[in-house]
């Protein structure tokens, strides 16, 4: 069972479907018992940092994501679930993250020619061929982003795929049990599926 945690800022419906198309059995839900008791966890998210993290304190949901990352069970955060994965965000400097990963969560910047958001289609560069998530996915594969902030790890091991925007940055990372994705995956078609299938057959 996975069990995709809904803390009324994720995209739940595309995120389900994409799982069940994987053959997974899942359960949406915002309760600690429930999701401590699934076997993987993912952790969806569109929406602003600081009002992500308000929601999984009001629902009492911070020390659960802790645990189940700390019990070693497989753990994908998407697009604004893996940014309050970090420490901090530019995007709201009095909130603190869940700290899983050393580092902080940075803002594009228009002065490099860009447009803010990243929105689209963008091209992933291998950098970790041994992640999981990534078996069977080619380097340059396109997928699909929503964001105006990227995170920035203080340890580059953690950094699976980089892609291109205006700067290099990291657009997967990973360390044990833990997966984060910049890109949507349950909207990048067939290679996204992969990825999913990836984590589902973990």
């Amino acid at each position: 069972m996975i069990a995709i945690i809904d803390y009324g800022m994720g995209n739940i419906h595309s995120v389900n479907k994409a799982l069940e198309l994987q053959g997974a059995k899942t359960i949406v839900s915002n309760k600690s018992k429930e999701i401590l008791s699934a076997e993987k966890i993912v952790l969806p998210g569109v929406g602003a940092f600081d009002d992500a993290m308000e929601e999984l304190k009001k629902k009492d949901l911070i020390y659960c994501i802790l645990e189940v990352i700390k019990n070693g069970k497989p753990f994908l955060g998407i697009c604004l679930g893996m940014q309050i994965l970090f420490e901090t965000s530019e995007e709201a400097k009095e909130t603190k993250g869940l700290g899983v990963f050393k580092g902080s969560v940075k803002r594009f910047k228009e002065d490099k020619g860009i447009k803010v958001p990243h929105m689209g289609w963008n091209q992933l560069s291998k950098i970790a061929d041994n992640c999981p998530l990534m078996n069977g996915v080619p380097d340059k594969s396109f997928v699909y982003f929503c964001h105006s902030y990227y995170p920035l790890p203080k340890d580059n091991k953690l950094v699976s795929t980089t892609t291109e925007y205006g700067i290099n940055f990291a657009s997967s990372v990973w360390q044990g049990n833990v997966f984060g994705m910049q890109f949507h995956p349950e909207k990048s078609q067939e290679i996204g599926l992969k990825m999913i299938n990836n984590f589902v057959n973990l």
